[in-house]
């Protein structure tokens, strides 16, 4: 896929402003301080696309940015650390679990992990919850440069001996880095594939 056009539409916290069109939605969401807006930025090859921080949880609201005008790209908020406040998180959670369970025009979550780290709890139970409720997704592994090939290679395998515990099969996996653009051709082929496929 080549990225003709990749276009801010709005931000809000209530599904039902979400936009009306009948196209197609990716969401990405993955604990605070995953690399979310680099690895957007990297997709979209437009530099400051998703506002980078590093200060974890910039991103506070459904962000959606139309693609070749015939996909939405969907940024969620981060769970975790964040330094929110406890009513802020309360918030964050009720509209993130509105969007996944009555947002029709979803097709996939791309659930964000850190490679560099062994299995969270937060994310296996943030995966869970998405399996409990028949939401598809898949996982994609970020900040893959920071590893030499050999320890990424035993990180991955350590991550899908752990996902084996309590899932039949591991879920599809993408390996990215938004620094040398790892991954990339593979997630948008993914995507179009996707996009050609009768619903």
């Amino acid at each position: 896929m080549k990225i003709k056009s990749a276009t801010f539409i709005m931000s809000n916290s209530e599904v039902a402003k979400c936009p009306k069109e009948r196209l197609p939605e990716y969401a990405f969401i993955g604990r605070s301080n995953v690399g979310k807006s680099s690895l957007i930025n990297m997709l979209m090859g437009i530099k400051n696309l998703a506002k980078t921080s590093g200060r974890p949880g910039k991103t506070q609201l459904i962000n959606h940015f139309i693609i070749n005008h015939v996909w939405y790209l969907v940024d969620l908020p981060g769970y975790g650390y964040a330094r929110v406040s406890k009513k802020a998180k309360k918030t964050f959670q009720r509209f993130i679990t509105d969007y996944f369970e009555k947002r029709e025009q979803l097709m996939l979550a791309f659930v964000l992990v850190d490679c560099r780290h062994e299995p969270q709890p937060i994310d296996q139970e943030f995966m869970e919850y998405l399996g409990q409720h028949g939401i598809p997704f898949h996982i994609v592994f970020t900040k893959a440069d920071k590893l030499k090939p050999g320890a990424l290679e035993r990180n991955l395998k350590a991550y899908e001996t752990k996902m084996l515990e309590t899932w039949e099969t591991m879920p599809k996996s993408f390996v990215t880095s938004a620094s040398n653009y790892a991954g990339r051709d593979e997630l948008l082929a993914y995507i179009t594939e996707l996009n050609a496929t009768p619903q």
